[in-house]
């Protein structure tokens, strides 16, 4: 019996040193900023010693760094089950919880913190920084429980605002007339680091309010047999790759137009460039140039990854509240010929859902945990069958059966959605029925992936795929005007 339980002794211990070996390799690859090797490296080292906790607090990290925040919040809970007294595993739960926008849930560990490391200056910065987001959050729902609540835009007199004689940039038109020629002055004044004049800013956000108000939650467009239409995925505040599409691919036109499919501002410390850019084009061809909201067109994500503070620090947290109220309004889908269905995430958490569904969807709001308004933004495809818990903590991930029934059921052909990061810029799953296009390329200055954009024709609607590599911009780091937490979270 003795010689047996040597035996496994002597497993057990080659068993942990293997485990150690792998993890060293993962954490190599994450130093050399490829994390999908990192997690596949530590996930074994994790199934050789699944007692050890650091194992998991490294993957939560590397799960942090691709944004798969339900993954990350589970091992992280996993590490500190198995060793509560590993702090690391505090730090990564309420960063995952603070993605997630479970900001109390983020309190809660970052207070556990404090308490054992009462002389951490870092701890005691994120405990008052999170219990500051707490309150500010209780506030607002007190405020938005005031069924007065009124718009940005009736506290606003434009009319008023003087624009100052040293300033020397693009203006609009008499009566806020948005040209071409306007478009291309601003694009380069942007280019040039310049600030559009808040009047300027103001103007093309009211007027865009009021466009996008008046569109449906579903967009059905039709392409003729000679038209083609250009739609580009997340661009993520990438200013400097936008105008890249530009000079690619042609400006907007009647005979260009484009559909950009969400997430255009956060992460990327050009977006309120980018996403004026995209507004004022919008003015400029309402009828050929189309936008769909993305999950990062909304408040939480704005607070948390740089676009609030963004607008702030470039103009007023007034205006942050304008963007706000327009971004609500954004469509949530779109369709082409009625065959082809764009939308920002994917498909739903149940089976059924129609196209009429879609249409009914009460967009102007914040989007809700749950639901075809959740699921449109948020969820991702999956390579096998069925559904399972998503890996991001929202929503669900969808298999090839679950696109294959809702296409037939709607008459469809098949589905383009953005919302992740792709090598090659796109990808193409389900059977040809379900393609991913991301337009950021050299995702946050360090995925080194390339971007892409899709070519769809009328007379065939068959996708052609075009792919772009990232371009040099000034040196303003992404993420500079994110959240303190999550830049601290992410180190």
């Amino acid at each position: 019996m003795a010689g047996a339980a040597d035996c496994g002794s002597v497993k057990m211990a080659e068993a942990e040193r293997s485990a150690e070996t792998l993890k060293e390799k993962a954490n190599n690859y994450f130093k050399e900023k490829d994390y999908e090797n990192a997690i596949k490296y530590y996930s074994e080292a994790v199934e050789l010693n699944p007692d050890n906790a650091i194992y998991y607090g490294n993957r939560s990290l590397a799960y942090l760094r691709t944004e798969c925040y339900g993954y990350a919040l589970a091992d992280a809970t996993l590490a500190l089950e198995l060793d509560k007294n590993y702090i690391k595993g505090y730090y990564r739960r309420a960063t995952s919880n603070m993605a997630l926008g479970k900001f109390k849930a983020a309190l809660k560990d970052y207070e556990t913190v404090v308490k054992v490391r009462p002389n951490d200056k870092d701890a005691k910065l994120k405990y008052q920084e999170c219990s500051k987001i707490v309150k500010q959050k209780a506030f607002e729902r007190a405020i938005a429980s005031d069924e007065l609540k009124r718009s940005v835009v009736d506290s606003l007199d434009i009319e008023s605002m003087t624009i100052e004689d040293e300033y020397l940039g693009p203006k609009l038109e008499e009566g806020g007339k948005i040209t071409l020629k306007f478009m291309k002055e601003m694009m380069g004044w942007f280019k040039d680091q310049k600030k559009l004049h808040r009047k300027c800013a103001y103007q093309i956000l009211v007027q865009v309010k009021e466009v996008l108000s008046k569109l449906p939650s579903l967009v059905e467009i039709t392409l003729k047999e000679t038209e083609k239409i250009t739609i580009c995925g997340d661009t993520h505040g990438q200013y400097y790759d936008l105008l890249n599409i530009f000079e690619l691919n042609g400006l907007p036109s009647e005979t260009n137009p484009y559909l950009f499919n969400g997430d255009f501002v956060d992460r990327g410390s050009f977006s309120v460039e980018v996403i004026l850019t995209l507004f004022g084009f919008k003015l400029l061809f309402p009828d050929c140039f189309y936008l769909l909201r993305g999950n990062h067109e909304t408040d939480n994500m704005n607070q948390m990854y740089g676009f609030e503070g963004e607008v702030k620090a470039k103009y007023t947290a007034q205006m942050f509240e304008l963007f706000s109220e327009v971004f609500q309004w954004l469509p949530l889908a779109q369709s082409i010929n009625g065959k082809v269905l764009v939308m920002h995430g994917g498909l739903f958490s149940e089976d059924g859902v129609t196209l009429d569904d879609i249409r009914k969807i009460n967009r102007n709001r914040q989007p809700p945990d749950s639901g075809p308004m959740c699921d449109l933004l948020w969820s991702d495809p999956q390579a096998l069958d069925g559904r399972s818990v998503s890996k991001r903590g929202v929503s669900c991930q969808f298999g090839p059966d679950v696109t294959k029934r809702f296409l037939e059921q709607n008459q469809l052909d098949y589905i383009i959605r953005s919302h992740e990061m792709k090598s090659e810029g796109y990808e193409v799953t389900h059977n040809g029925q379900c393609i991913t296009v991301f337009s950021a390329p050299n995702y946050c200055d360090q995925m080194g992936n390339k971007g892409a954009y899709i070519h769809l024709k009328g007379s065939d609607l068959k996708p052609e795929f075009h792919q772009f590599a990232a371009v040099p911009h000034p040196n303003v780091k992404p993420m500079a005007y994110a959240n303190s937490l999550m830049q601290m979270g992410m180190m």
